[in-house]
């Protein structure tokens, strides 16, 4: 029997919202995601603070590739390690 259980790699390129509740919505399944912010900061609107509240509860710490970011920060050789530990790459 083969473990169901996969890695996901979300990179939040276009609409970091959606990313967030895409993000949460795959823990459903049981599979381990990383969600990885990209291209601008995440705005500070009302809609995004409760997508975070949603990370928070699915176990999820997003990462960005953003500097100045107040995220966990990964850097392009960080980013290719993390394409390649991840099962499968989505972008939102």
């Amino acid at each position: 029997m083969t473990n169901s259980i996969k890695t996901i790699l979300l990179l939040g390129r276009r609409d970091h919202a959606e990313a967030m509740r895409v993000a949460a919505g795959l823990t459903i399944f049981g599979h381990q995601v990383r969600l990885v912010f990209m291209h601008t900061p995440v705005a500070d609107t009302p809609e995004n603070a409760e997508q975070f509240d949603l990370l928070d509860l699915a176990d999820i710490a997003p990462e960005t590739t953003v500097p100045e970011e107040q995220l966990p920060f990964l850097d392009k050789a960080a980013l290719a390690e993390a394409m390649l530990e991840a099962d499968f790459i989505m972008s939102v």
